[in-house]
């Protein structure tokens, strides 16, 4: 038995010494006591000397061999930070610099610089870079419609992470009866870390839930339902989502009296505006413009098939009255109390190709038969206009 034990600790010490020493942990050092401990307690073994003192001063090197080891090591690493910090750093640039190109960078490259540390990750997130590619891609389209609806989605982040953390808390009470608590925490606090990393109420959030689609904003639609004949020059308020694959957006419009919500898919930017007023589809906007309203002058009018119907926004020009010839030095239509609205995408004699309104006491008029003329706004600005006559039919409708 002894024979046997002393050819196991002399095959283990020279297959010891042909290994290459590797750094060990610190409680290696202590091998020195253990060693000795070891020898006191196998004294009464009859070992000859000379195994002795073979096996003690094999022992002995190794902590005196480590700390070579880790001195090499420590050299080395000083050398790399020597040679390393000779090189220069994007972070080492002029604040102005470093400004400038950040300010140059497209938003995916914002985006990538904003993984690289936690100084850039600071400096790419601000709002003041981002609101330059928000407003030169979204402006157009986001109104204070959508950013109330943006408020409402954070709003709705918020209340979900309280949520969240409640049950968290309920979970952490469960899960410590299984596994140490430290742990827990340290598992729990590392993914809401994760998740509250990018504020929700910053304009980099918005803009990437936006480009991905995962915000629905309100805007409103031109010749809605792929220029549907009875929708032609007309433009609806609808809910929409981008579609990155194709550069397009899905529009949900609400339902018409008994009718369903209507999804148009493949939507282009060019048909697509924000809402011009702060009036919801089923509210009468106030008109502020009829006193001033002359005969050919482009404005929208408000209309619906029927009360329980949305309103539209229609595109008409003002005309002359029945007894007026047209010519300028003659016309005296703007001094009457009746304001002629002409729809020339309609034929003549068409019911829809003129309307009537009072100029001193319009709110709502029509009836069951023609659709009901809401609000009215005049078009000061020529880009509205040219939308308008881009969109004309190519054929006159009936």
């Amino acid at each position: 038995m002894l024979l046997l034990f002393l050819i196991t600790c002399i095959s283990f010490i020279l297959l010891f010494k042909s290994l290459s020493l590797k750094p060990l942990p610190s409680w290696a050092s202590e091998m020195r006591l253990i060693s000795l401990w070891f020898w006191k307690e196998l004294s009464f073994f009859p070992i000859s000397p000379s195994i002795t003192n073979s096996l003690s001063c094999s022992l002995s090197e190794i902590p005196s061999k480590m700390s070579m080891k880790k001195k090499g090591l420590t050299s080395k690493v000083e050398n790399v930070d020597e040679e390393s910090s000779g090189e220069m750093s994007v972070l080492d640039l002029p604040e102005l610099a470093l400004e400038s190109i950040l300010e140059k960078l497209p938003p995916d490259g914002l985006s990538s610089m904003a993984a690289v540390c936690s100084s850039l990750r600071d400096r790419c997130r601000s709002d003041h870079l981002w609101e330059r590619h928000m407003k030169q891609k979204w402006g157009r389209i986001i109104g204070p419609a959508a950013y109330q609806a943006w408020q409402w989605h954070m709003a709705s982040i918020n209340d979900s992470s309280f949520f969240e953390r409640g049950k968290q808390k309920g979970l952490k009470r469960y899960l410590s009866r299984l596994w140490p608590l430290p742990w827990i925490q340290s598992k729990l606090h590392y993914s809401s870390t994760r998740r509250s990393s990018l504020p929700v109420d910053s304009i980099m959030s918005k803009y990437l839930a936006l480009e991905s689609g995962r915000f629905l904003f309100p805007a409103q639609v031109y010749n809605r339902e792929n220029g549907h004949v009875g929708f032609m020059l007309s433009c609806y308020d609808a809910e929409l989502s981008y579609d990155p694959r194709t550069d397009t957006f899905q529009a949900r419009y609400p339902p018409h009296g008994r009718r369903a919500v209507a999804i148009e898919n493949g939507v282009p930017w060019e048909r697509i505006r924000a809402p011009p007023v702060n009036t919801t589809p089923h509210d009468l906007h106030i008109s502020d413009c009829l006193n001033e309203l002359c005969p050919g002058d482009h404005i929208e009018i408000q209309w619906r098939r029927n009360k329980e119907f949305p309103y539209g926004w229609w595109y008409g020009v003002v005309g002359h009255l029945e007894l007026c010839d047209g010519n300028q030095n003659y016309c005296r239509c703007h001094n009457s109390d009746t304001v002629v609205l002409e729809f020339n995408q309609y034929t003549p004699g068409s019911r829809w190709r003129r309307a009537s309104i009072n100029r001193r006491e319009h709110r709502e008029e029509g009836n069951e038969a023609d659709g009901f003329y809401g609000g009215i706004r005049k078009l000061y600005s020529d880009e509205e206009i040219s939308t308008w006559k881009q969109l004309w039919p190519t054929e006159v409708l009936e």
